[in-house]
């Protein structure tokens, strides 16, 4: 498409935006809806601050500005990768983080409880001594974890080396090596043997039914990282299952299921699981006691 159609932001923000809702592009990446995450592409590509979109709407630019505004536009409208993948960011409340494909976009309801210290469950934030994180990723709960608990040692595990490569970069960014271990694991297996008061995780949980119907943004990202298996719980069965052992006596389990709640409480709704509050509703994310474990 000839740059010379365009010649200021607002010319380009129309354009996606109508691109987008053309291509009937999936948003679950961060953005709401197609106007949002055209001014957060083109902010993004023209180095400008992404909560100032006015003040340079009507600014004109240059020819080579615009030939790369409209090559991210047409990346997401043609090839639907997420737009954390073309900016190599994404977002979780003010926390910043680096993603690529080697780890899906960070997204997760347990990073709304994570600055409220998951109220009421933890009286006592400061005593938090040890936090693990299951299926880490790009490492962005356990850096929020690390954030909140400052007293607290974080161990974060990934059983895809490539996930803690990207994980890796988070966690020097945010200066936490000190206190911030990440390890490669399948689950519990490599995990260091001592009690842990947090263990927190939002595991692969999509179920086969929802796998095969996955927007075609989805397919960008690791598939291990989403597939849960015939009913979503594979993972959060083993994850369950090896909790108890694991956990201080005061110990919580918080597990992140997404829209499986239904699957959830069949597999583990004998135990009384609590469910949290987050934006989206009480369905998305389970609490267990250790004692609960024990049953």
């Amino acid at each position: 498409m000839t740059t010379t159609l365009f010649t200021t932001p607002r010319d380009l923000l129309r354009y996606a935006t109508t691109r987008f809702n053309a291509a009937k592009l999936f948003f679950g990446h961060g953005s709401a809806e197609a106007f949002d995450e055209a001014a957060y592409l083109i902010l993004h590509t023209l180095k400008l601050p992404l909560d100032k979109l006015e003040p340079f709407l009507d600014a004109r630019l240059l020819p080579e500005e615009i030939a790369q505004v409209l090559a991210v536009i047409e990346r997401r409208a043609t090839d639907r990768i997420p737009a954390a993948y073309i900016t190599n960011e994404a977002w979780l409340g003010t926390y910043n983080f680096y993603v690529d494909e080697r780890t899906i976009v960070p997204r997760s309801f347990i990073a709304e409880l994570i600055p409220h210290y998951f109220a009421p469950w933890v009286n006592e934030p400061e005593n938090v001594a040890n936090v693990l994180e299951l299926c880490t990723g790009s490492g962005c709960l356990a850096i929020m974890l690390a954030d909140a608990f400052p007293d607290a040692k974080v161990d974060a595990v990934d059983i895809s080396p490539d996930a803690l490569e990207v994980a890796r970069r988070n966690v020097e960014t945010y200066k936490l090596e000190d206190r911030l271990t990440l390890i490669q694991s399948d689950l519990y297996q490599n995990v260091p043997d001592k009690k842990y008061d947090l263990i927190i995780t939002n595991p692969p949980y999509v179920n086969s039914g929802s796998m095969s119907r996955l927007p075609q943004e989805y397919l960008h990202e690791p598939q291990i990282a989403l597939d849960g298996g015939a009913d979503g719980m594979d993972l959060v069965r083993k994850i369950v299952a090896g909790a108890a052992e694991r956990l201080s006596d005061d110990g919580l389990l918080i597990v992140e299921i997404g829209n499986e709640k239904e699957f959830a409480e069949a597999a583990f709704g004998h135990l009384g699981l609590t469910w949290l509050t987050t934006s989206q509703g009480d369905d998305m994310v389970f609490l267990l006691t250790a004692d609960q474990l024990k049953i």
